[in-house]
C-alpha cells in the first residue's frame, strides 16, 4: 500500500491542524464459522489528566473480509504541543445492534496522533493485540494508519518532463490550468500557474491553494489539469491533460503522482501515439526535528531542599518537567534513543567540573532507551557526580549551535531545552552565543525550577526588547522560558498541570521552526518513497538530551 499525507502545514497561527485518519488492517481474526468476519473499527480518546475513554467515531461495517480498507475516516484536530492518546478497537458485527457488546470483539491497538503523524511517510503500522479470557494466547494482529493533513491551505509544486514541442522557432512556453468538478460534471478553473519559457521539462513554482477551492474538501472529486504552450496573442495551443484528486495528490513525490499528459485529438490520429509528456508532483515536506535536553542545577540530592532531591513517593521539579516534555516529544522519534546529557557537576573519580557530562556515565554512547531510560539515567547520575558550580549557559548553546550551524540547508532543525533553577554565571557569553543562534536552525527553551527570580532568564526570553550583545541584535526570538512554578496544581493534579506546562513549552516551536525556513526560502525537501510492510519507521523528530 502506497503512503500517503506529506502537506506542509502553512500557517502555526491556526489553533489546530486538521488531519484525517485512514484505517486499513490484514489478518483480522475469522470469528464467523460460515464465512469471515464483518469488521467495523472504533476510535476512542483519552482527555488529559483523565484516564476515561470516550467514543470519537465508527467507520462502517465491510462484510465478509479479513484485510479490511475502511473507506469512512476520522478527522481530528492535531496539537504538536500535546499528547493525545488514541485506542482502536475493532468488532466482528453480528446484527444490526449498536451496543458494541453485542458483537464479538476482534481486538485493539493503543498509539497517540503524535506517533502517527510523527511515523516515516506519516504511516504508521502496530499490532492489534486480542487478550483471550479463557487462554494465555495473544492474537497479533497487523493495523496501518495512514495520514492525511486536512488544512484551509495546501502547498504544492509540480515539474514535467518531455511535454510536446510546440513553438516553430523554439521548445513550449508551458503552463498549468486546474478544475475543480461541479456536481453537475462540469468543471470550473480554480488556479493557473505561472509560464516557464522555452522549455519541455519545466518546473514551476510552488504555490498555495486552499482546499475548498481545490475540490471543495472532497479528497475523491476529481481534479483535472490541462497544459498549454503560452502565446502571445492568447491563442494558447493545447499540448494535453491528466485527471488527478486531492487524496492521490497527497500521496506525495513517487510512482503515484507521475502523470501522462493526453492529447485526446492525438491520441485517436497516432497508432503509436504513448503521450505529450509527463507532469509530477515535485516537493513535499519532510523535516528532520533534533531536539536537545540539558539539566542544571546546584545542591545536594539527598537533602530535601534540593530542587534535585530523590524523593521516593514522588518526582522531583526536573523529573517532573523533564517527563512532561520528553514524553510528548518522544512520539516524533523513530528508534526512542536519546542522548542524554547534563552540565554543572564534579564527575568521577578526579572531581573534574564539567559543563557536557553523559548523564549514563558513558561519553562514547550517551544514548538512553525512550524517556524512561533518561529518566533512569538522571537519578543514577544523581548518586554518581557531584552537583556543582558555575553554572554556564553559553557551552551548551554553542554546543548545539555546531551541529545546526553544519545543516543549514533546512533538512535539520534543533530545539534545545535546558531545564535550570535559575543561576547564570555567565550572561554576557550567553547573550552572545544565543544571537549567534539565532541565524541558526534552532530553537532554545528554558524551564525554570525552584524558587528563585528569573530576572536574566526572562532577559534571554527577548519578548518585550529583543536580546543583544555588543550592538548586534538577534536576528530572530528563538528563546522561550516558562517557570515552572507557574504550573505546580495545589489540588495535586500534577497531570493535568504537566500537560499545560508542556503545552506552553513546544506550543512556539512550530513558528519558529516556519519563519527560519521562510526568511531563506527553504523548501520542504522530497519525502522518501513509501515502504511496503513491514515498515521501518524513519526519523522524523530526533531526540537529543
Amino acid at each position: 500500500m502506497a503512503s500517503v499525507g506529506d502537506f506542509t502545514v502553512l500557517s502555526s497561527s491556526i489553533p489546530a491542524t486538521k488531519v484525517e485518519l485512514s484505517v486499513s488492517c490484514r489478518n483480522l481474526l475469522d470469528r464467523d464459522t460460515f464465512s469471515k468476519s464483518d469488521p467495523i473499527c472504533v476510535l476512542y480518546t483519552q482527555a488529559i489528566g483523565n484516564k476515561e475513554w470516550r467514543e470519537f467515531g465508527r467507520t462502517e461495517v465491510i462484510d465478509n473480509t479479513l484485510n479490511p480498507d475502511f473507506v469512512r475516516k476520522f478527522i481530528m484536530d492535531y496539537f504538536f504541543e500535546e499528547r493525545e492518546n488514541l485506542r482502536f478497537d475493532f468488532y466482528d458485527v453480528d446484527s444490526k445492534s449498536p451496543n458494541l457488546s453485542k458483537h464479538d470483539f476482534l481486538g485493539q491497538m493503543f498509539c497517540t496522533l503524535g506517533e502517527i503523524v510523527g511515523s516515516q511517510g506519516s504511516r504508521l503500522e502496530k499490532s492489534i493485540v486480542l487478550f483471550w479470557f479463557f487462554s494465555t494466547e495473544n492474537c497479533m494482529l497487523s493495523v496501518i494508519f495512514l495520514y492525511y493533513p486536512f488544512q484551509d491551505s495546501v502547498l504544492m509544486q509540480f515539474c514535467a518532463n518531455k511535454l510536446d514541442k510546440k513553438d516553430f522557432f523554439g521548445k513550449s512556453d508551458p503552463f498549468l490550468v486546474f478544475h475543480r468538478s461541479n456536481e453537475d460534471g462540469s468543471f470550473t478553473i480554480c488556479h493557473k500557474t505561472e509560464v516557464v519559457k522555452n522549455t519541455l521539462n519545466p518546473v514551476w513554482q510552488a504555490f498555495k491553494i486552499s482546499v475548498r477551492a481545490l475540490c471543495n474538501g472532497d479528497f475523491d472529486r476529481t481534479i483535472k489539469v490541462e497544459v498549454y504552450d503560452w502565446d502571445r496573442d492568447g491563442s494558447h495551443d493545447f499540448i494535453g491533460e491528466f485527471t488527478t484528486s486531492y487524496r492521490e495528490l497527497s500521496r506525495g513525490q513517487s510512482q503515484f503522482n507521475v502523470y501522462e499528459v493526453i492529447n485526446p485529438k492525438k491520441k485517436g490520429k497516432k497508432k503509436k501515439y504513448v503521450n505529450s509528456g509527463t507532469v509530477s508532483k515535485y516537493i513535499l515536506c519532510y523535516w528532520i526535528f533534533n531536539v536537545n535536553l540539558i539539566l542544571a542545577s546546584t545542591g545536594n540530592p539527598s537533602q530535601p531542599t534540593s530542587l534535585h532531591y530523590m524523593n521516593p513517593y514522588q518526582l522531583n521539579a526536573y523529573g517532573m518537567a523533564l517527563r512532561a516534555v520528553g514524553e510528548i516529544i518522544q512520539d516524533y522519534d523513530s528508534d526512542k534513543m536519546f542522548p542524554a546529557l547534563g552540565f554543572g557537576a564534579r564527575l568521577p573519580p578526579d572531581g573534574r567540573v564539567s559543563h557536557e557530562f553523559a548523564l549514563n556515565g558513558n561519553p562514547q554512547n550517551p544514548y538512553c532507551h525512550g524517556i524512561d531510560g533518561v529518566m533512569e539515567a538522571y537519578y543514577r547520575s544523581l548518586k554518581s557526580v557531584q552537583l556543582y558550580g558555575p553554572t554556564n549557559f553559553a557551552p551548551v548553546i554553542n554546543h548545539v549551535a555546531r551541529y545546526a550551524a553544519s545543516v543549514k540547508d533546512g533538512s535539520q532543525y534543533f530545539v534545545l531545552l535546558i531545564i535550570t533553577d535559575g543561576v547564570i554565571s555567565d550572561m554576557a557569553q550567553t547573550k552572545e552565543s544565543i544571537v549567534n543562534a539565532s541565524k541558526l536552525p534552532m530553537s532554545i527553551i528554558i524551564v525554570g525550577v525552584g524558587p528563585a527570580e528569573f530576572d536574566a532568564m526572562e532577559e534571554l526570553d527577548g519578548d518585550v526588547v529583543r536580546i543583544s550583545s555588543r550592538g548586534r541584535f538577534a536576528e530572530r526570538d528563538i528563546v522561550q522560558f516558562v517557570p515552572f512554578r507557574d504550573y505546580i496544581d495545589r489540588s495535586g493534579n500534577h497531570v493535568l498541570s504537566m500537560a499545560r506546562l508542556a503545552k506552553d513549552v513546544l506550543a512556539e516551536i512550530p513558528e519558529q521552526f516556519l519563519s527560519y525556513m521562510r526568511v531563506r526560502g527553504i523548501k520542504p525537501s522530497p519525502a522518501p518513497p513509501p515502504y511496503t510492510p513491514p515498515i521501518h519507521f524513519g526519523i522524523l523528530t530526533h531526540i537529543v538530551f
